[in-house]
């Protein structure tokens, strides 16, 4: 299958526009897990997830390519995708901003790879670090899941610019 084509035509709108136009797309809200190699702890949030593949186990996420916490995640062999329950919205928050230890009151346990699985997730991913792809102004990070869990509650949601358990109209 051919998936290339030419280029695309200069868009029609400004980047207002076009991220109003995202914002009326709800999406679940994660935070994703990592350990670096003096055993502390990273994590960011990110609400572009998506499942790709059920055999092989496959989902992606992706993170913006001037983030700081790029280098890390990139050379990382696994990482978690943590999916926030609607209780956990100031979770979101906190990973969203920088912070010296966000992990320092947070409840979690160790994955099998000694990596953070917050407590309450709604759902977890351990995944291994297979593909990564620069796209735009982001990297698409294609994860294989080693490992998984769910808790039958709702998950939290990222719709119009506000968080909520239902998509807001």
């Amino acid at each position: 299958m051919n998936t290339s084509s030419p280029r695309a035509t200069e868009p029609s709108f400004d980047s207002v526009q076009f991220r109003r136009a995202l914002g009326q797309f709800a999406t679940g809200v994660t935070v994703i897990t990592t350990r670096l190699a003096d055993g502390s702890y990273r994590g960011l949030t990110a609400s572009s997830f998506n499942s790709v593949s059920l055999t092989p186990p496959l989902v992606l996420w992706s993170l913006g390519a001037a983030a700081n916490s790029l280098p890390i995640f990139s050379g990382n062999s696994h990482y978690v995708i943590n999916v926030l329950s609607a209780e956990q919205a100031h979770l979101a928050e906190r990973f969203a901003r920088r912070s010296d230890n966000p992990f320092g009151d947070l409840a979690f346990r160790l994955s099998r790879t000694g990596l953070p699985i917050i407590e309450g997730a709604a759902a977890w991913f351990e995944c291994h670090n297979r593909s990564q792809y620069p796209e735009g102004d982001h990297v698409i990070f294609v994860g294989e899941v080693e490992a998984c869990g769910y808790a039958s509650q709702p998950a939290l949601l990222f719709h119009n610019g506000q968080f909520s358990s239902t998509p807001m109209r």
